[in-house]
């Protein structure tokens, strides 16, 4: 079966790009090919159509999406925008379907969040139309973002985010969206979390890699605390700012002992603006914290750009000694398994999905409850300092993840959902 992955990008290192890239590979392993249709692609993806437009940030998508959101009165020309781009964007699926001979759609995020209006607009119109099999994964439901919830398109976002069609399976990443899309939409789904590759080994030091600290302006007398997530406001990586002011303090440095913490930032900001980033730098300099924000030196794969390192966001988890994860609102938790799969230690927010499905697994981790506690400074410094205390915490926990949140433990429920077809 040739299976069609439809987003707004499907590239770099958002949670989106990341959990469809590794259907992906499932889905070739049980027999499938895999195209991409989006507005962006990485360089070593799968075959497809680029279609720039699709972009949430195109020009056209984002004067739409400014003047839907924030407004409960739309703009004189608001509806024939929609409808025009969406016109475009559907021919564009159409050709992506018939170039590619796709027997089923998997729409990754595209039918759930309202990033690009017109998409959504498209991709339902299509299905409806032409009865495709489709698959909408939906990993962050509208609803669930404070800044959806005043605009001027309501009608829109309750035909296509996500649409309830004949055709279509939808599949969410955690139990509260499956019960939240019963109750709002009367459509059932099937329950597909986060993933990680837990079965092969993790990346280590190589010759490419090893200067990584180096190219940070980091020694070994740094402690290297990671924050590997975008730079959006519901990241809450003010409270990681605020963990790595506390260590700092001469009681707690002296037990790590000795060595300054650092905060190192590996994804980009941008995608809902650079005012958080700012302010973060804002708060890391009057708090006298080393805030460094490498978004530039971190890719999906290692290169060489411009004459300068690129590294893998792996990499820097090769490198790290603690991970910060102090998330006010997340989907799953994408990056939380990446940490558990590189064995570090950690310190998670008691975020609502952590709470409901992930934490009932048995993960031994820092938990907070929306603050930096001294006992989580108690934790953090003991689990830092205290190698045997630290291997039982990663072992663990890497057991517990291999179980719950590998391919191989969800790969009997992706077969199940192409086999519908």
């Amino acid at each position: 079966m040739n299976i069609g992955f439809i987003s707004t990008r499907l590239a770099g290192t958002d949670g989106v790009s990341l959990e469809t890239a590794k259907l992906a590979t499932i889905c070739r392993g049980l027999g499938h090919q895999v195209f991409y249709c989006a507005g962006e692609f990485d360089g070593d993806g799968p075959p497809g159509l680029l279609v720039p437009e699709m972009h949430f940030t195109h020009p056209e998508a984002r004067w739409i999406y400014d003047h839907s959101f924030g407004a409960t009165q739309p703009a004189p020309d608001l509806r024939q925008r929609i409808a025009r781009m969406a016109g475009q964007l559907q021919a564009a699926v159409g050709r992506f379907v018939a170039d590619f001979e796709i027997d089923l759609l998997f729409v990754q995020n595209a039918l759930a969040i309202p990033m690009q209006v017109p998409l959504g607009v498209a991709l339902t119109d299509f299905i409806a139309e032409t009865g495709i099999p489709t698959i909408a994964h939906n990993h962050d439901l509208y609803w669930e973002r404070p800044r959806f919830r005043v605009n001027c398109i309501a009608d829109i976002l309750a035909r296509a985010f996500p649409p309830n069609l004949p055709s279509v399976h939808h599949v969410v990443i955690n139990s509260l969206a499956q019960a939240a899309l019963r109750e709002r939409v009367g459509a059932e789904s099937t329950l597909l979390p986060n993933i990680f590759d837990y079965a092969t080994a993790a990346p280590a030091l190589t010759e490419f890699n090893h200067d990584l600290r180096d190219a940070l302006g980091l020694t070994e007398d740094h402690l290297f605390i990671l924050q590997p997530t975008r730079v959006i406001p519901r990241k809450g990586i003010e409270l990681a700012i605020e963990l790595v002011r506390r260590l700092g303090e001469p009681r707690h440095r002296q037990r790590l002992p000795g060595k300054q913490p650092v905060l190192v930032i590996t994804h980009a900001a941008g995608d809902e603006g650079l005012a958080y980033l700012r302010q973060l730098e804002g708060q890391a300099e009057a708090a006298a914290v080393h805030l460094i924000y490498a978004a530039d030196r971190f890719a999906p794969t290692a290169q060489v750009r411009d004459g300068q390192k690129i590294y893998a966001l792996w990499d820097a988890y090769v490198h790290a000694d603690f991970v910060t994860y102090p998330s006010s609102i997340e989907g799953f938790g994408n990056a939380l398994l990446e940490t558990l799969y590189f064995r570090l230690p950690a310190l998670v927010n008691r975020y609502d999905v952590y709470v409901a499905d992930i934490a009932p697994c048995g993960f031994d981790l820092i938990e907070i409850e929306g603050a930096i506690t001294e006992r989580a400074i108690e934790a953090a410094v003991q689990v830092i300092q205290d190698p045997v205390r630290r291997r039982r915490m990663v072992e663990h926990n890497y057991h517990v993840a291999s179980q719950h949140y590998s391919y191989e433990a969800v790969t009997p429920t992706l077969e199940s959902l192409l086999g519908k077809w």
